[in-house]
Parts: C-alpha cells; structure tokens; sequence
C-alpha cells in the first residue's frame, strides 16, 4: 500500500501524463479526420462480437510465421489480462485491506503469474529477433523508398517498446515478488513469483518494504510515464487495428474499389494525390500499422527485386504524420505522397493481387493507396506508362484492350453451335466470355473448350457476342475510371434490359467485375466462375469425364481474382479430382497463392526493373512440384504462365481447367 505523498505524487503524474497524452490523441482524431468521408458506426454493431473474438484469439496473426506469431500472441494475451492484473494493484495501493475472495483471489493470482512469465517469454524472443540475430524480415532492402526518419525510427521505437514492457512487466513481478517475501513463505498459486520471492531470502523487511513499494512505481508508474509517448509509437495499433477490423467500410471483395460518378461536374479531384485525398480509413491505416513487413514478404513486386513495398507505404505515411501530424491535422496542405510515402516507379509496379490487404494483421490496405494514386496520376497528371496507351486507346475505340474490332467479337466461336442472345432470349446462364477468350488466339482455346462443355452438358445458355464490351477491370486498375465508367454503365444498360437469371464467365477479372463492382452502377447480378458452373454440371451427372489410363500430374495456379478477392479455391481443385487430375500443391495456393504479375493492368505493360519476373518465379515453383501440367483458370495467368513455360525446351503444359475436362468428356 502506498503512503499518503506516494498517492498523492502518483496521482499528479496521472493527471499530466493525460493531459500530454490527450493533446497527442487529438491530433490524431484530426488527422485522420482530413481523410475523405466518415466513418458509418452502424457496421461497428454488426462486427463487434467477431472483432472482440478475432482480437482475443489473435486470429489474424497466426496466418504467418508460427513461432513469431505465437510470441506476440504470449505478449498479446498476456497484457490483455494485465488490464484487470493493473486495476487489481491500483486498488490495493490506493484502499487499505482491498483483496479479492480467496477462490477468485487465487484464480486471479494464478492467472497474473503465468501472464506475466508468458509476456516475458515473449519480449525476450521479440528482443533477440530483431536486436540479436536482426531477421530481415523486420526490414527492407536499402533501395527501398523508405524515409531517413523511419529507417533509424523503427529500431528507436522497438527499444523504446520493449523496453516500457520489460519494466512494466519485470516491476509487477519484482513488486509481488517481495510481497510474498514479508510473508516469510511461498505462494502456490503464484510459483513464477515465489521462485523470485526465493532470491530475496534474507534481505531486511525495510528492503522488502522499499522493493513492493519500487516494483509498483516500476509497474503502474512506468505506464503513465509512458504514456504520452503511445500516440507516437508502434504500440497504438493496440487500439487502431481493433477500429480497423469495425469501422472498415463495407465491401464485397478486398479489392473493390469505390465508386466515382463522373456525370457529377462538380468533382475536381479524381484519386489522391495527397494524404488528405486518401479516405479517412486510409489515414488511419498508418496508425494501425505494427511494422511487421508481413505485407512486404507477400508482395510479388518487392519478391521480385522492384522497388515497391506495401510496408514502407504505410510506415512513410506514419513519420510523416509524426514529424508533420500537427501541421496537418491543423488544415495544412500535405506534401505530395509521391514525395515522401511511395515514388512513381513503385506505384506502377503493383499488381493489385491484394496479398498485402489480405495478410495484414491489422486490417491494413495498401493496395488501396495505390490506386487511388494511380487515379490521380492517370487522370489528373496524365502520368502513365506509355505502354498502356495502346490498352487504352483499344478500350475506347473497340470496347477491348486488344484493339480488336467488335464484328469480330464472334470469330472465335467459328464451327460451333454458340446461341447468342437474340437467338436464345430467354437463357438459363448468360456466358459473359471476356476479351481475352474473345480475341486472345491462346484463350480462345479456353472459350472453345467451355462451349463443348456446355454443349455436352445441354446448358440453356447464350453470349452478348457483338454486344459484349470490356468490363474495364484493366482500365480501373491503371487508374483510367473514365473509361472504366463509360464500359460499366454500356454494360449494364446492356444486361439489365437482358435481365440474365445467372452468369457465368471464364475470366475471375470480369466475374470480380460485374460480382463486386457493377452493383454501384445499378446492376446486381447473380455472376460464378467456369469452374464452379462445371463443377456444379459434375455434381449433377450432366456431364460425365473418361477415365484416362495415365494419371494426369497437375498443379493448380490459384488466380488471385478468384482466390484471394472472390474466396474461390475449392470448385476447380474438386472439377480436377473429378478429370482424374492428382494435384499437386504449391507451397503459396488458395488465398495464399503468388500472383501471375498480370493483374493491375500489367498485362499491358513491360514489369518494372527488379531481380525476375513475377511469371518466372510463380512458373518456377509450380514446376518445383514436380507436376506435369499447371491448370489455370484466367485468361491472363494463362498467357503469363504459357510465356514463362516458352523460356525452356520441355516446358509444363499450360492448361485451363474447362481444357482439361473437355478433352476428357465422354
């Protein structure tokens, strides 16, 4: 118990240490508020239990790398019980002969016991990692665009961390140890305690007394000293990545993107390219992020040698926050983010294949931030890869990026019984085909293969033909959403006269598309992949596949559109199991897979300079399996994946799944 100068010491450090620490907070609460729109609350009821149950089992955490995981999580859980562990002490220091009923009182103590040695456990392993053996993956290479602040910042701010958590845990421990100690005997329900209760054997009662006394300043005292610094730290994310998980805006797919009404005049600034041009949840994304480079290690750019770095991204955004926060919280103008958060160069790299967004433990996204500077830069500054004029130019002209003409939209279906729509106007599946199957030479082998199916299936179905035009995924991605809109407003003008009952489609870009994207246009359909339609007419025995007498060695190239953005991962694993396919696993499939590098409109550009080509490194893992064939299911990973196989003699058949079960119809 603390003596009447103690209380009153303790709680004027209380009072100032809020009162630093609120002037910091509100800064914040203004920095964040320079973001576009506001939160909606409303979605905070519909996730509270689910957020409370992901926070409590750290659940998001322990996606990647175990044993760190495991660590924080030891950290984590342990200071989640240190709330009641520090409330419990408070209340002893402040009120004479305060203690919990004995069975509650001993549960208690337990818990405080193995909580305390678990968060030591913990730091000691954090500390080692980054202090000791330096893991590269708390860092980044030296060209990454990473600010001079940040670079020596985030060692500065770990110590800084550890530190406050070492002395906060360390002095509980130290403090409760020499209780135990005047007590002349040991407590079993508090053995970790007891074992250091042991190394004070024979020290004076005024040295115990003085001990229980430093062990509290230690502990409580070291959190209100420590305290005003939270703001500026790494270790706020205890409070934003909660409010990350609840305030999130809604969306269909992690890689919606929101929708710009360009019949509004009166909008003059399209993407960001400022901080304050960036949503709110963006700025508060560089409060939630915990410098983990998890979303680095994901990255297929930055595992390719570019320059790009989701994580440096998001940590450029926080210093400067720090260094200029008040500046800008205070209506300031903030200094271009191609200029201190991401260069050019990185944002053109991006693939938008949303691993970054997808293995953020905090809720973090910044692929988002990307293309919303790509907006900015492609139509404000009209600062684009020259290459992907020509993608553009044929999106204009002829509704497609390959610049084909539109009476020659049909070509492909040359010798087959393909109905379209005003041939067969009332259809069970509207088959929305793509560009690419539409116009591709290698992918209209892909669109062939589906129609047999279909045929052999006897589906009720039909095409746009002539009227089908690009989705305009391609254009959104590279920041035109000028062509985007008109493409999407064609289109579904076009389908909601059609009024489709279902569509299916061969490309997750156009499924992701019309699913995810067209409902902000007015037109909410029910859209699936080829693969899961196949694996539906399976299921119903409207097709039947021909044993093969040779096993067919496959692996699967899981497209990040189908995946990761539409949770789309079993249909053609189970449609390959039923053509008799062994699948083989690459050790980054499902939600989790490496990305092809055409997605975000690279298809239409040369990749940026780096080490290797993202195809090459996705190309030479699949044949790492051993398998014989990579199955595919996009048009796009179909292109890049058969140009990684061409770079060797006796390259891996490259395949889609309609291909494989077609030529395996009975």
């Amino acid at each position: 118990m603390l003596t009447t100068i103690e209380k009153i010491l303790f709680i004027m450090l209380v009072l100032g240490s809020l009162f630093l620490t609120w002037s910091g907070v509100q800064r914040i609460i203004r920095a964040i508020g320079r973001g576009q729109g506001k939160p909606d609350w409303k979605v905070a009821q519909k996730r509270l239990v689910n957020v409370l149950l992901k926070v409590a089992a750290f659940q998001p955490v322990f996606r990647f790398r175990p044993l760190p995981s495991l660590m924080h999580g030891l950290i984590g859980w342990g200071f989640i019980y240190f709330l009641v562990v520090n409330l419990v002490d408070f209340l002893r220091a402040f009120w004479p002969g305060f203690e919990l009923p004995d069975a509650l009182g001993n549960l208690y103590s337990l818990l405080a016991d193995i909580s305390g040695l678990a968060v030591l456990i913990g730091m000691i392993f954090m500390i080692v990692r980054r202090f000791a053996t330096h893991d590269p993956a708390l860092s980044t290479r030296a060209k990454t665009f990473l600010s001079p602040a940040a670079r020596s910042g985030i060692s500065r701010d770990s110590a800084i961390v550890a530190t406050f958590i070492l002395i906060h845990i360390s002095g509980r421990i130290f403090g409760e140890a020499a209780t135990v100690a005047l007590t002349g005997s040991t407590d079993r329900w508090q053995p970790f305690v007891s074992t250091v209760a042991g190394w004070m054997q024979g020290w004076s009662k005024a040295g115990l007394t003085f001990s229980e006394h430093l062990g509290f300043w230690l502990s409580l005292g070291g959190i209100v000293v420590f305290l005003p610094y939270f703001p500026h730290s790494k270790h706020i994310h205890l409070f934003f990545a909660p409010l990350n998980f609840l305030l999130k805006p809604e969306r269909k797919s992690i890689g919606q993107l929101g929708y710009i009404n360009l019949d509004d005049a009166s909008i003059e600034q399209f993407g960001a390219a400022n901080l304050e041009h960036l949503g709110w949840e963006q700025v508060m994304d560089s409060y939630a992020c915990i410098m983990c480079f998890r979303c680095q290690e994901v990255c297929p750019a930055y595992n390719t040698g570019k320059l790009l770095s989701p994580a440096a991204l998001e940590i450029n955004k926080r210093y400067y926050l720090n260094a200029d926060g008040g500046k800008f919280a205070a209506g300031a103008a903030s200094t271009p983010l191609t200029e201190f958060a991401i260069p050019p160069e990185a944002v053109w790299a991006c693939t938008s294949c949303g691993a970054c967004v997808d293995i953020c433990p905090v809720g973090n996204e910044p692929m988002r931030d990307i293309l919303e500077i790509r907006r900015n830069l492609a139509m404000m500054e009209s600062d684009f890869p020259k290459q992907l004029e020509t993608a553009f130019k044929g999106m204009e002209r002829n509704a497609n990026p390959w610049n084909i003409s539109q009476a020659d939209r049909m070509k492909w279906a040359d010798g087959l019984n393909v109905p379209t729509i005003e041939q067969n106007p009332e259809p069970e599946i509207l088959w929305w085909v793509g560009c690419a199957p539409a116009t591709d030479q290698r992918a209209q082998k892909t669109a062939r293969a589906f129609a047999k199916i279909l045929e052999a299936a006897g589906v009720n179905y039909a095409v746009l033909g002539r009227s089908e035009q690009c989705t305009g995924d391609s254009a959104r991605r590279a920041g035109r959403e000028d062509i985007f809109f008109g493409l999407a407003s064609a289109n579904v003008e076009i389908l909601n006269e059609v009024a489709p009952k279902r569509i299916v489609t061969t490309c997750p870009h156009c499924l992701h598309t019309l699913k995810n994207e067209y409902p902000a246009f007015g037109g909410s359909y029910e859209v699936i992949h080829h693969t899961q339609f196949i694996n539906e007419l399976v299921g119903a025995g409207k097709i039947t596949l021909a044993e093969s007498g040779e096993s067919l060695s496959v692996t699967f190239h899981d497209p990040c559109y189908l995946g990761r953005h539409n949770g789309i991962t079993e249909e053609p694993r189970n449609v390959l199991k039923s053509a008799g396919a062994l699948t083989i696993e690459m050790p980054r499939h499902a939600e989790k897979s490496f990305c092809c590098g055409a997605g975000g409109a690279q298809m239409w550009k040369e990749e940026e300079a780096g080490e290797a080509r993202v195809n090459l490194t996705r190309y030479a893992e699949a044949k790492a399996t051993g398998a014989k064939t990579v199955a595919v299911g996009c048009p796009f990973c179909l292109t890049m994946m058969s140009d990684a196989a061409k770079t060797e003699e006796n390259g891996l058949e490259v395949l889609d799944v309609a291909e494989i079960v077609a030529a395996r119809l009975k």
